[in-house]
């Protein structure tokens, strides 16, 4: 079960380390060239393209999310397919279309809805990534580093830009994870943020920023006591949205644990501890 586990996260970091990144995308047999850059976060929420060249950015709204599994057998790497409807002044101005390999992009397309024409895309990897993602979620534009330091901003529509430092982290190969989700269950989507563990960097430590609906603003997700947990801090989150359970799991020693919470009260509390055996 150790080696599983230690094999299957550096699949993992890996994975992310791609994939978390903008890409830069750049037209195809067009007599005017032109390029963007496409972000989105899980799932292809939080998406919003930018056109070289222009200082604004375009929302982008998921349509529908695909991951195509079936090449598993074969040691083939998913294929993940996103649609994405392009919202200027409240409707549809076109459709984007791309699916995502393991280290490439295929099929790139953006659709625009007036006339149907197809506009054929592809990756410029002559493009050298700085490090900096972000997303667009409740009309907030989230920026933060994957690898060079650990800056977030919050930037409302209001011009209001909320600085924050993220937590260090001590592994020199490290890559920071951000993950769209509920995380408190009221229905709106909220943000974390991951790094490797300070130890062996088996698992992933997470802070989470909840959405306020009232204030239209992030707001630090207040930890529990851990003075009944395995764990010492939100490790590997998962969500159980039918119990509204989060679990929380690392290693102490050679154990693995998992550690259950619920909110109570609008705070979140230990329920329960585990030992995972298998």
């Amino acid at each position: 079960m150790k080696s599983f586990k230690i094999l299957t996260l550096v699949f993992f970091i890996f994975t992310c380390r791609y994939h978390a990144q903008p890409f830069t995308l750049k037209s195809v047999d067009e007599a005017k060239e032109f390029s963007l850059k496409i972000y989105y976060g899980t799932h292809g929420k939080g998406a919003f393209v930018q056109y070289k060249g222009q200082k604004g950015i375009i929302p982008l709204q998921i349509k529908s999310f695909n991951v195509d599994k079936s090449g598993r057998e074969d040691g083939q790497p998913d294929f993940t397919s996103y649609v994405w409807e392009e919202i200027i002044d409240g409707k549809i101005n076109g459709t984007y279309y791309l699916t995502e390999g393991l280290r490439d992009l295929f099929d790139v397309k953006y659709i625009r809805k007036k006339d149907n024409r197809t506009f054929k895309l592809e990756e410029d990897k002559t493009e050298k990534f700085d490090g900096v993602s972000k997303f667009l979620l409740h009309d907030i534009m989230i920026d933060y580093n994957i690898f060079y330091d650990n800056k977030l901003k919050f930037i409302y529509s209001n011009k209001q830009t909320v600085n924050l430092q993220l937590p260090d982290v001590d592994s020199p190969n490290f890559s920071r994870h951000a993950t769209i989700n509920d995380y408190n269950f009221d229905g709106f989507d909220d943000i974390s943020f991951s790094i490797p563990d300070g130890g062996m960097g088996v698992y992933r430590t997470f802070t989470v920023f909840i959405y306020n609906p009232k204030t239209k603003k992030f707001e630090k997700l207040i930890e529990p006591d851990l003075s009944k947990s395995k764990c010492e801090c939100l490790c590997d989150l998962k969500i159980d949205k039918n119990k509204k359970i989060i679990s929380s799991g690392c290693r102490g020693g050679a154990r693995w644990w998992k550690d259950f919470y619920q909110y109570k009260n609008g705070k979140l509390v230990w329920v329960r501890s585990q030992e995972i055996t298998d």
